[in-house]
């Protein structure tokens, strides 16, 4: 899959529905609309911290092909949003 071009103010609605497809081939879409995972009590340290890790990772990952896919004025206004829902 090609990766979208970049987001310059102009047709949003077909970028947001490329890049959707993009993370959607990159397995990563699930990132835009969900939060962390809530891990119980009855979860052992290590995994606990195997999941929140490999979400933070994943989460990271999807954030930035997002930023990378902005022009870059637009990049610079969201380059500090903390989670892909975001």
């Amino acid at each position: 899959m090609e990766k979208p071009k970049k987001f310059a103010a102009i047709d949003f609605k077909r970028w947001q529905q490329k890049m959707f497809f993009y993370l959607t081939t990159l397995c990563l879409q699930r990132f835009t609309s969900e939060d962390a995972p809530k891990v119980t009590k009855r979860t052992s340290d290590k995994e606990h911290f195997m999941i929140v890790e490999a979400w933070k990772h994943s989460d990271f990952l999807c954030k930035n092909y997002i930023l990378s896919g902005l022009h870059d004025d637009l990049y610079n206004v969201y380059g500090g949003t903390k989670t892909s829902k975001e």
